[in-house]
């Protein structure tokens, strides 16, 4: 096992063949992290207390802390997600295609629906949810504007692009 995986209380972290980690960022316990997937420079990703599921082909920007609370908030991230550089995500669920925004904050319970965006730099807090088609900012995050198709049909080109980039830094090539 790599110095940056680390098993807590007997639970190993678990990932496809796939998946960059990068040398920086740390994953730790009960976490499962699907193919395609990228955990970039920088990263903690701290399943200890309540597990982290990430799924295909999504990618954790650097410098981004993904957690969870005790007992009651899982961190759940589906597939083709966008979580930008330096955000927290913290007990939340990131739908399939959804995107969250440098320097965001998402808290317990809050839910970024499958084609929704959270700007850059907000602040969404527990238990709200942002809806397919919509784009949430500010602190606290509240409603912008719905985006437009054709923004929504790009949320998941940055995805693609960053999967596409871990296998560069994986083959080191």
């Amino acid at each position: 096992m790599s110095n940056n995986i680390h098993t807590f209380k007997g639970v190993t972290p678990s990932f496809d063949d796939t998946v960059f980690v990068a040398p920086s960022a740390d994953v730790i316990g009960d976490v499962e992290i699907g193919e395609g997937s990228s955990i970039w420079f920088n990263c903690v990703v701290r399943g200890d207390v309540n597990s982290i599921r990430i799924g295909k082909r999504s990618n954790i920007q650097d410098g981004t802390v993904i957690h969870v609370s005790n007992g009651t908030h899982p961190a759940v991230i589906g597939d083709d997600v966008l979580v930008g550089h330096n955000c927290i995500i913290h007990g939340c669920t990131l739908e399939d295609e959804s995107f969250v925004g440098m320097g965001a904050t998402v808290l317990d319970g809050a839910v970024v629906e499958s084609g929704a965006m959270v700007a850059a730099g907000a602040l969404l807090t527990p238990n709200k949810r942002v809806p397919t088609g919509e784009l949430w900012g500010g602190s606290p995050a509240k409603f912008l504007r719905k985006l437009s198709d054709e923004e929504v049909a790009n949320l998941t080109s940055g995805a693609k692009h960053y999967a596409e980039l871990a296998q560069i830094y994986k083959s080191g090539k």
